[in-house]
């Protein structure tokens, strides 16, 4: 089994030799809930790019811990960058679709007030659906060893979508009655892709002429409907796979 990783903000000290130590939230974390011991494996990440590798060397009480580093490893970014435009979900699929598509291999996700979204994100509720968001594709992060964390953006509005969009280097709306399948679109080999997934109610038509005049046509995934908490993990998985980054 590889090493569990844990987040430290401030890795910039990390060499071979040098002793980190690890406490608060994460500290407790790996000391009384994991119960990591002298000489184990750990992983330190600042969810940027950058990793620390090495072995407990010391316990302290309850929530701190020190790692002797053996290892540091820089992470480049990833190319082509994957970003996901998800429409806002209904109750706890949103969370659902940001831990999925993260342990994927998505680089960002941005949430989407769509016109047909039953949610809506609004004054503290909208901070802190965002906060739950963005815990969550951390949480997911170390869950699947990476490195390099996914940024989940503020929420966006269609207009702030259609300026995405018109920017990237491929971008796609993922629509059930696409006429070119997503498995043999042209793909970039560097650059950023971006893919629009629509609500539960679909992506209205204003919406889609909107998306289509900023470059960003239909393609669709299978003979299935997916939902739209697990479009974009199928969507992201199949461009990981058809770009070589999961080669």
């Amino acid at each position: 089994m590889t090493a569990p990783v844990f987040v430290a903000d401030d890795l910039t000290a990390a060499a071979p030799g040098v002793v980190l130590t690890l406490d608060g939230p994460e500290g407790r974390h790996a000391v009384s809930v994991r119960r990591l011991r002298v000489g184990e494996e750990v992983v330190l990440t600042d969810g940027a790019g950058r990793g620390a590798y090495g072995t407990v060397a010391a316990v302290e009480g309850k929530d701190r811990l020190d790692v002797a580093v053996a290892e540091v490893r820089d992470e480049a970014a990833p190319a082509p960058r994957i970003t996901v435009v998800q429409a806002l979900p209904k109750g706890d699929r949103g969370e659902l679709a940001v831990e999925t598509m993260t342990e994927t291999g998505v680089d960002a996700v941005v949430p989407w007030q769509a016109a047909r979204c039953i949610t809506q994100w609004r004054g503290d509720r909208g901070a802190k659906s965002l906060a739950k968001w963005r815990a969550t594709a951390r949480e997911a992060g170390k869950q699947s060893r990476r490195l390099r964390f996914p940024e989940v953006a503020d929420a966006a509005t269609t207009a702030q979508v259609v300026r995405l969009l018109a920017e990237a280097d491929f971008a796609a709306v993922l629509h059930e009655e696409g006429a070119e399948p997503l498995a043999t679109a042209p793909l970039p080999a560097a650059g950023t892709i971006v893919l629009v997934v629509g609500p539960e109610g679909g992506v209205a038509p204003d919406e889609l002429a909107a998306f289509a005049e900023a470059g960003a046509g239909p393609y669709r995934l299978g003979r299935s409907v997916l939902r739209t908490s697990t479009a974009g993990t199928a969507a992201t998985a199949l461009l990981l796979g058809r770009t070589g980054r999961w080669s």
